[in-house]
């Protein structure tokens, strides 16, 4: 099947793909930003896309579109950790699996296993995204938890057609990706950032104090376990050493996050004291048009995650795409952005010390970390992100019995 391409445009026999995933918007992560992201993407190419997720907040409509996307939530009757059970996701998972040409899974996900099996009964392509693996905090309930899902998770890649991952190197540091070399494809993570509105970005300066209180160190996360808050907090003291004026600037859920309740409490007391003397300020979620306001008042993001379920850090590429250097942990994956890119500083996992080190290095020599705008924005087009998925689509549709 040929496939002339033009903005946004595709002249060829369009698909219906069904996208599976936990959680989808208003939900935020990076699974999910990557998954609305792709899904519009792919709508915009012509493309026929349904999104069927979990309605894990009941007042969110059962159905509805979405820039194109419909979007399809099935009732949750239990919440287990981070996870949810819904009774009826088996039945609308056959019946849209019929109705489609490709099923696309993203992991980690409890209900993959059965969904790609569907897929394959009615003779349609399975493709799952791996995102990140799945660590729970301690505890003898979440390790059952995690076992359990590390079993479905690895039934679904037996299951699956083909499986793609962000990059070649969490691919060959993953326990559960290494088994599956022989149907793998690394593609690179849809990215995009609106530009800010006319006066957006002076008017957060003014709001936030950033021409005074500098430099701005930004994180853009949920507050959550394997984001590594507390290394950021124990280099503050460092960092207030040479310049008493710096600034967190925290933008994402922080409140009331799934399963996170234990881990800000612990951390809770010295937030505070940060919070009172302006060295740290939560800014909550911000859309995408915050977002680009946000990034061009930072000097530096951190990105000082802990584990392997952080694969890549999509903020990363973000802030760079405004100019803005990173320092991010020596992670596979997450150490990709700053290496391709040359635009920061990789430290060793959890090393406050090595943190505060990199963000004053970037701080005092901050020309030095520059790359080509135009090369990054062009590399993580969502456009350009949606036909590397297009073709393998495609491929797999010719072979309905790989």
């Amino acid at each position: 099947m040929e496939i002339i391409l033009a903005t946004w445009v595709i002249i060829a026999a369009p698909m219906n793909i069904l996208t599976v995933l936990t959680y989808y918007r208003p939900h935020i992560s990076g699974l999910t930003i990557y998954a609305e992201r792709l899904a519009r993407a792919l709508a915009r190419r012509g493309h026929r896309v349904t999104v069927m997720t979990s309605q894990y907040n009941r007042s969110l409509p059962r159905r509805e579109q979405m820039d194109g996307v419909t979007v399809v939530r099935i009732p949750v009757a239990l919440r287990i950790s981070k996870g949810v059970v819904a009774p009826t996701f088996g039945l609308v998972a056959t019946q849209l699996a019929a109705r489609h040409d490709v099923v696309h899974l993203h992991l980690p996900q409890f209900d993959a296993p059965g969904v790609a099996l569907r897929a394959r009964l009615f003779g349609k392509p399975a493709v799952l995204t791996y995102h990140c693996d799945l660590s729970l905090p301690p505890g003898l309930f979440n390790r059952f938890v995690n076992a359990v899902v590390n079993v479905q998770n690895y039934l679904a890649g037996l299951l699956a057609h083909h499986i793609v991952t962000y990059t070649q190197d969490y691919a060959d540091h993953s326990s559960y990706l290494r088994r599956f070399r022989h149907k793998l494809t690394p593609i690179l993570p849809p990215i995009e950032l609106p530009d800010p509105p006319p006066g957006s970005v002076a008017a957060f300066a003014e709001a936030h104090n950033v021409h005074t209180r500098r430099p701005v160190i930004g994180m853009a996360a949920r507050f959550a376990t394997e984001k590594g808050v507390e290394v950021l907090l124990n280099a503050l003291p460092i960092i207030l050493e040479k310049y008493p004026q710096a600034q967190v600037l925290f933008a994402g859920p922080y409140q009331n996050v799934l399963g996170e309740a234990a881990y800000f409490e612990r951390l809770r007391s010295q937030i505070e004291a940060y919070q009172a003397s302006g060295h740290w300020t939560f800014l909550g979620v911000l859309s995408p048009s915050e977002m680009a306001a946000f990034y061009p008042n930072l000097d530096v993001l951190v990105v000082p995650s802990l584990n392997s379920t952080e694969a890549f850090g999509l903020v990363q590429v973000e802030a760079m795409m405004s100019g803005v250097p990173c320092v991010a942990s020596d992670l596979p994956g997450v150490r990709r952005p700053v290496q391709m890119h040359q635009m920061g500083e990789v430290i060793p996992i959890g090393d406050s010390q090595a943190l505060a080190r990199a963000i004053l290095k970037i701080v005092d020599n901050w020309p030095a970390y520059r790359c080509n705008l135009n090369d990054l924005h062009h590399l993580y087009d969502p456009d350009s992100i949606a036909a590397e998925y297009e073709k393998l689509f495609l491929r797999l549709m010719k072979k309905p019995n790989g």
